[in-house]
């Protein structure tokens, strides 16, 4: 049966060319438990159980999304509509409710609600730097996260504070405690972002090796497929606590926008706890004060094997696998610079989606619980992937690399702004303030001071919605994935802070575009985005492609026998050692 399992196979070239060490591909793997490369190239590669302690970091995060999503996601209402008839909380009146007025508080209008959602984006992927940087060179993640977890803490009680009665009745003081709340709350959860991925994933501590099944096949047990496995799961539960959304539209249309942040606010105190719980059992990597400074200026003949023995500089304090992660981290930065034009699509779910949905017949459903699909949907998909697709894809010898993963995934952005852009051009057309002294766009369309929709139901809004999903699927969750998997152990929080600031990059551009982010140019605006996404995403597949051949090779860095930093031993080097 096993001798079967391990018959060659075609996605297997036995050519002298395709291995790196023996022609035969009898060579071990470095850093395997005795994998030669022909079993790595013909054996089937499966992911490994995940350890309880990455769980608990899930739940974290879980926590952490719910709160974020649950507060952002009522931003746009909170910020664009004014009060309801007869409201002090925000909330709509029960005899209103199955009309199509939707909850509202400080009446700032669709641009300056724009602004500050925009602005809100840019800032929390922004901050990554700060809990990136202190993580690697000073705190640890463990202690990074538990810091900032209380700065988020205050920062959600501000905002609610923010959406009181009382506060309401001052719109000025209101929006400045919101202004302040997103500050602070984009503090935290940014430095949060940056060390949650990598501390999750780096709990796993497995090799690459072979196991036999109870139904004599033989397998590898890979680690890149475990992390690949890991962050579609992580994404799950990051969609999961977004989720929460579903409860914040309901709270402030039924209840007031202070209920609707307060719940997040509980939800994210657990956080800390959490923490706490599994302190003893985390697997830490341990902060190095002066990293960053010592690896600066890294190109100038970087590494000790390069001297006699007894002259390496004393500067360099590094060993020789560690030159190698940074040249490999370099290449996984530019890919991560394409990210901006995938983000700016995404960017349209929250907001601009929003306003489209407005326009539409509601019949009671809250306009912006609809941006919840896109967390359904790819709660829904995760385990289709993860169990179906990747598997049957690795059966069939066809590698589906995170190259071409995240090229996928900006091909599929590029469809839900097709989606977009032509129902908005439809309902443009069927909006009763078409033409006339009515003149207006669906979601601004008032006939004496009575908001009338198109007949179009909400619901139809949903693709792009759903697309979206299933390009983060393809793209984002595969960036978590190449930032931990192509980042030296004691720079992974910095690299996976990088990663995520191409955010930061798109709302800024976002932002720039703030012009034409109103209504009557939303058919455009969501086409060009189209086109952007497709032209980025083919430049960067023809520019990164090479970077498939060398997967295998590139995670083999750092994997195998090392002599360790000055000063450290080959073991804390690794950075495999508990809290």
């Amino acid at each position: 049966m096993a001798e079967k399992s391990e018959k060659y196979s075609p996605r297997a070239s036995h050519d002298e060319k395709h291995f790196h060490g023996a022609p035969d591909g009898s060579s071990i793997v470095e850093g395997s438990e005795g994998v030669t490369e022909y079993e790595l190239a013909t054996l089937r590669h499966v992911a490994d159980r995940l350890p309880y302690t990455s769980w608990l970091v899930v739940i974290c995060e879980f926590a952490e999304r719910w709160s974020y999503y649950g507060t952002t996601n009522i931003y746009n209402n909170y910020i664009q509509f004014k009060l309801p008839p007869g409201s002090r909380n925000g909330s709509v009146p029960k005899a209103l409710r199955d009309g199509n007025v939707v909850a509202g508080a400080l009446g700032q209008g669709q641009q300056k609600s724009f602004a500050l959602r925009t602005f809100n984006s840019f800032w929390v992927y922004c901050t990554p730097f700060v809990g990136g940087i202190l993580a690697d060179t000073l705190w640890g993640r463990y202690k990074t996260i538990m810091i900032f977890s209380i700065v988020c803490l205050i920062g959600h009680i501000i905002l609610t504070a923010s959406a009181t009665p009382s506060a309401l009745e001052h719109s000025s003081t209101s929006l400045g405690l919101l202004a302040l709340s997103i500050v602070v709350m984009g503090l935290g959860a940014g430095s949060i972002k940056a060390n949650v991925s990598p501390m999750i994933a780096e709990q796993y501590t497995g090799k690459l090796r072979k196991e036999t099944l109870p139904s004599g096949e033989v397998v590898i047990k890979s680690p890149a497929v475990t992390i690949q496995s890991m962050y579609l799961w992580f994404y799950a539960a990051v969609n999961f606590g977004s989720c929460g959304a579903i409860s914040a539209s309901f709270l402030a249309r039924d209840n007031g926008y202070w209920a609707a942040f307060l719940v997040p606010t509980c939800i994210f105190a657990i956080v800390p706890f959490v923490l706490l719980f599994g302190r003893k059992n985390y697997i830490v990597t341990p902060p190095r004060g002066s990293i960053l400074v010592e690896s600066a200026d890294f190109w100038d003949i970087a590494k000790p094997s390069h001297y006699a023995e007894g002259s390496v500089p004393t500067k360099i304090t590094w060993d020789d696998e560690f030159v190698d992660e940074v040249d490999r981290t370099i290449s996984a930065c530019k890919v991560f610079l394409f990210f901006p034009i995938f983000w700016l699509c995404y960017s349209q779910i929250d907001g601009n989606l929003g306003t489209i949905a407005a326009g539409m017949t509601l019949d009671g459903t809250p306009n912006d619980l609809i941006q919840n699909l896109n967390p359904i949907s790819i709660i829904v998909m995760i385990p289709i992937f993860d169990y179906i697709i990747y598997p049957l894809l690795r059966k069939r010898g066809i590698n589906f690399s995170p190259i071409k993963r995240i090229y996928t995934g900006f091909l599929v952005a590029g469809l839900a702004m097709i989606y977009a852009s032509v129902l908005e051009s439809y309902q443009n057309k069927l909006t009763p303030c078409r033409g006339g002294e009515f003149d207006k766009q669906p979601a601004a369309c008032e006939i004496d001071g009575v908001h009338y929709s198109t007949p179009l139901n909400v619901w139809i809004v949903a693709g792009p919605y759903i697309l979206v999903g299933m390009a983060e699927i393809f793209a984002s969750i595969t960036s978590l994935e190449y930032a931990f998997t192509k980042a030296p152990k004691r720079m992974k929080s910095v690299v996976m802070a990088f990663s995520q600031f191409q955010t930061a990059l798109s709302a800024a551009l976002n932002f720039a575009l703030t012009a034409v982010n109103v209504e009557t140019k939303f058919v455009w605006l969501f086409a060009s985005f189209a086109i952007a996404s497709w032209i980025a995403g083919t430049i960067f597949f023809f520019t990164f492609r090479t970077l498939d051949r060398r997967e295998v090779e590139l995670n083999a860095i750092g994997q195998g026998e090392r002599f360790g930093f000055v000063d450290e031993s080959p073991e804390m080097t690794s950075g495999t050692r508990k809290v």
